[in-house]
């Protein structure tokens, strides 16, 4: 079952849950380096899934001047290949269109999973960018 909270619904060991596995995907396993921690996670609606005890899929979602956006959309290694991280976005799209009718989300999808977003009607627009030392383009949909 999926679990929608805000920064302060969390319990605290659903935010250490979160932080371990944002940080062992993006700093550990993608090897980047940077601020992985940030701000925004005070201000975002956190999606994700537990399966037996262990968190194996999170994303965030928040409001970013005129349209929405989610990021730091990770599942775990164990659970790749499973169709798991399609759920989730679903999820997150449901989640957004129930919230927030009508709004445009844009995105910043690392490059190698824009086919991924495209699957789900998001178009790239504008140039690949490096973000964190990461290639990345930015993706846009209109709800």
């Amino acid at each position: 079952m999926w679990e929608i909270k805000t920064f302060k619904e969390l319990s605290t060991r659903e935010l250490f849950d979160i932080y371990k596995l944002r940080q062992k995907v993006f700093v550990l396993e993608q090897t980047r380096l940077y601020k992985e921690v940030d701000d925004l996670d005070l201000e975002s609606f956190h999606i994700f899934k537990y399966l037996d005890n262990e968190l194996v899929a999170y994303a965030r979602v928040f409001k970013e001047n005129d349209h929405i956006s989610f990021g730091r959309v990770v599942t775990d290694n164990s659970q790749r290949g499973t169709g798991l991280g399609k759920s989730l976005v679903r999820e997150i799209l449901i989640f957004i269109k129930r919230n927030f009718p009508g709004s445009r989300i844009e995105i910043e999808a690392q490059s190698y999973v824009q086919e991924f977003y495209e699957k789900f009607k998001f178009e790239r627009i504008g140039e690949e960018f490096l973000f964190n030392t990461t290639p990345h383009v930015k993706m846009i949909l209109q709800m």
